[in-house]
């Protein structure tokens, strides 16, 4: 028998598939659409590793199933080529990014093809490319005129070995989240995106998106939304007033002292001489700390006297003013209202400091002695107010409106919204990004480029490393920097920061839409239809950083009347992790990295298509293992020698036949039930238990029990629901049926719910608890036939005669129970 070549098969179903253009994507609104899409990959020179499998080919799975059910299927590829990633590699082998970044493409193309994946390569786009990032630049322009994109001052996150400044969201754990160096800070003048103007929209609608529960709370966090009052603290003697906001204003006749941040502005101003040499050291020393050290709850924390008081506006209470490093700038307002005892962190500082604390909550079981509460710990729940004024003896929660309302009417606070995220730090002071469109003019200030002359090109230098002063490597290149000014055309000098590359990947894919267009990032018609995305899938590492700006981008653009969607991705799906078979990540310098292009060679890719998807439920972790590959070759060895054996039987006239025997009955309703469960399993992405359902349906093909058109109604529907799965085998022995166009333009096979009836069912039927027969009755008998049927039993006779039958229990299709006793 021919042996399952698929050295052979597989080349050539790749090159059929590329000429005859079979993925090509219509552009025609006339059928339902599925977007598909895949995380923005960057392609890195190590390319594919089988872990990276995990996603593309259950969206390839996906998509193949749904053209098959005739939808107008979406799914492109592009290449997320500007930023970080491809600088720092080109950086360390010593080449030029726009060297390897083709290279490195190229490779990851050729790996996709590899393994079968039906992408639509006449929509590719490559966000390094003057006719992509022209378009990005368009889009800063956008967020620029709505008074989203600003420059300013700030204390800014920066990487030492990356050598330029990061956003607070690739900050992980205090270290860069390219290179995991430790970050430190740096003053430098920076642009932003007004990201906190949406904080609310962006928050609200996760409700209408369905996403894994775990990335929504993710999002929910790093927005993190508090409610609460803000108001100034008067300082004594002094004009300025401090900003504070507290979710607790119940507890503000506790208030005892105020703690500012280090950085904060009013620090200097608010020192007194006698203290300001203490102060100093202190606000220096915490300069070189991390954000958690400062926050850790294993340190103690630590602060300085600025010598001034503020004044509680609600009692007239003077209270010291302190700076304490457990405070950031970057939260809230910078500074905070001290109420030692309802405040863990307060709590602890009171002591080190001997300050005052004042119960104003009631503590359970409490006897109004100070120094039971001082021994212990802050009481930080809810409760009776107490010492409060006129609000004591007031819950908390109907104290904190109290107060709140009491606060607004007299002018001294009001109500807020905080949120903890900050805004967009988009500044790099890299070479491999997109120049931001921004030229300064001495006489006009800083001047936007006109939209008909982006784009800015990035100049092409040999000298493209980062310098690590805080300036850009372009800012070295004259003529770049000189240019004249679009409105008074005198001479000015471009932006030379690029743009982070999470601003490529936060529209890419409203691009795929239309990515020829010319006269605009998309064209709206095209988007109209196509967006949003049904179904989005990659890796959960990107749930703050590039989902939350690409949301953002797509709510700016909705409020600018450029497209009628609010939310980018309608569905969202994470794949789990593919470990090494030492259960550690893959990794280069692990030396455990496997390639598919390594098991491709010895055992196809439609093997490895059916182990990765086989191995487990897709959104688990797991650990690779070549022994258990074995077993998915096996079961496509044995669908090639099953239709290769029995192909001269087929019968293509087969449809509308009549079942003949109980076996093809059998058959029939076996094969109407797995198309039933495979087609609903990839529908929710259970691609391990589709396939566990063919390999028993393969079980119960017998040839020799079946008619020649049972035979080909069985293996027909076996080959069109294996096809997504397997597409190479199933497109060859699809053609050796007889077959002159590709499987994967078929239509996909449906199922007949009578077809899956269960006609007759078996009941077992216990004795004293036993198991003695298993009877076979139509599904309609009644009880009277069915308590007929078992009576008439042989085995069951043997075990009754001459016995008393005290209880026949019949648990409806399911069981018959009887209880039998000798007669006495």
């Amino acid at each position: 028998m021919e042996r399952y070549d698929f050295k052979t098969i597989e080349p050539k179903w790749q090159k059929q598939w590329k000429e005859k253009n079979i993925f090509r994507t219509d552009s025609g609104p006339d059928k339902s659409k599925f977007y598909c899409l895949d995380f923005f990959p960057y392609p890195s020179g190590d390319g594919l590793s089988v872990g990276h499998c995990r996603n593309y080919i259950p969206t390839d799975v996906i998509c193949r199933y749904k053209r098959m059910q005739d939808y107008n299927v979406l799914h492109p590829m592009g290449w997320d080529a500007f930023g970080l990633p491809a600088e720092n590699e080109a950086i360390e082998k010593g080449l030029h990014p726009k060297i390897i970044v083709p290279k490195y493409i190229a490779n990851y193309k050729r790996q996709l093809d590899l393994i079968g994946c039906s992408y639509d390569w006449e929509r590719e786009i490559n966000s390094s490319t003057p006719e992509y990032y022209r378009w990005t630049q368009w889009f800063f322009l956008l967020l620029y005129k709505r008074g989203l994109a600003y420059r300013a001052t700030a204390q800014a996150n920066f990487c030492p070995k990356c050598k330029t400044v990061l956003a607070n969201e690739e900050v992980e754990n205090e270290m860069c989240w390219r290179c995991h160096t430790t970050v430190t800070k740096k003053d430098l003048k920076q642009w932003f995106f007004k990201i906190t103007d949406y904080a609310e929209s962006l928050l609200n609608d996760l409700e209408i998106i369905e996403w894994p529960e775990s990335i929504v709370l993710m999002q929910k966090n790093w927005i993190g939304r508090s409610e609460g009052v803000g108001f100034n603290l008067k300082i004594k003697d002094r004009e300025e007033t401090i900003s504070v906001f507290t979710t607790r204003p119940d507890t503000i006749y506790g208030m005892t002292f105020c703690v500012l941040a280090p950085e904060h502005p009013l620090v200097e101003k608010l020192t007194t001489p006698e203290n300001r040499e203490e102060v100093t050291k202190y606000v220096e020393k915490a300069k070189i700390e991390t954000e958690i050290e400062r926050l850790s709850t294993e340190r103690k924390p630590t602060g300085v006297f600025t010598g001034s008081y503020a004044v509680n506006p609600m009692n007239g209470d003077e209270i010291p003013i302190y700076i304490g490093d457990y405070v950031l700038m970057g939260y809230g307002t910078g500074a905070i209202m001290s109420v030692p005892a309802h405040d863990t962190r307060d709590f602890e500082f009171a002591h080190i400091y001997k300050l005052p604390i004042k119960v104003v909550i009631e503590p359970p079981e409490w006897d109004g002695e100070l120094s039971k509460i001082q021994r212990k710990e802050a009481y930080t729940e809810e409760g009776r107010m107490i010492n409060s004024g006129e609000f004591t003896n007031l819950p908390s929660k109907e104290g904190i409106e109290k107060i709140a309302d009491c606060m607004e009417e007299k002018g001294i606070g009001k109500r807020a919204v905080y949120y903890r995220m900050r805004d967009w730090l988009i500044s790099r002071q890299r070479y491999w990004g997109a120049p931001i469109p921004i030229v300064y003019c001495k006489k006009c200030g800083e001047v936007p480029v006109p939209e008909d002359q982006l784009p800015v090109l990035l100049p092409d230098v040999e000298k493209y490393q980062p310098s690590g002063t805080g300036r850009s490597p372009l800012a070295n290149v004259k003529e770049f920097v000189k240019t004249k000014c679009p409105q008074c055309g005198g001479g000015a000098e471009r932006e030379t920061d690029t743009m982070g590359g999470f601003a490529c990947s936060s529209w890419y894919f409203l691009r795929f839409a239309s990515p020829h267009f010319e006269k605009g990032a998309f064209r709206k018609e095209d988007v109209s239809y196509w967006m949003p995305v049904d179904l989005y899938v990659g890796g959960a590492e990107h749930a703050v950083m590039h989902l939350l700006y690409a949301r953002f981008w797509t709510k700016v653009a909705a409020d600018a009347g450029l497209i009628d969607f609010r939310e980018p991705f309608a569905k969202l799906m994470n794949q789990g992790m593919l470990h090494a078979s030492d259960g550690k990540l893959m990794s280069k310098s692990a030396g455990n990295v496997i390639t598919p292009d390594s098991i491709v060679e010895k055992y196809g890719a439609d093997t490895l298509r059916i182990y990765e998807l086989f191995l487990a439920p897709f959104e688990q972790n797991v650990i690779w293992s070549e022994d258990a590959i074995n077993g998915s070759h096996r079961f496509l060895n044995r669908i090639w020698k099953l239709v290769i054996q029995n192909r001269q039987r087929y019968n293509p006239q087969w449809r509308n036949s009549q079942v003949t025997t109980p076996q093809e009955k059998k058959l029939r309703q076996k094969t109407h039930r797995t198309i039933k469960k495979v087609t609903e399993d990839i529908e929710h992405f259970k691609f391990n238990t589709a396939i566990a359902a063919m390999m028993e349906w393969i079980n119960e093909i017998k040839p020799d029990e079946v008619s020649d058109k049972g035979f080909s109604e069985t293996i027909e529907n076996f080959l069109l629901i294996l096809s997504p799965f397997a597409p190479h085998i199933s497109e060859e022995l699809w053609e050796r049926l007889g077959k002159k166009d590709s499987i994967s333009l078929e239509v996909w096979p449906t199922w007949s719910e009578k077809e899956i009836e269960v006609e007759e069912l078996s009941i077992p039927v216990q004795i004293n608890g036993k198991l003695r027969d298993v009877v076979t009755v139509p599904v309609e008998a009644t009880e009277e036939e069915l308590k007929e049927t078992v009576l008439s039993s042989e085995k069951v006779r043997r075990w009754v005669e001459g016995k008393k039958i005290e209880k026949f229990i019949i648990v409806k299709k399911k069981l018959v129970s009887l209880v039998v006793k000798d007669k006495t």
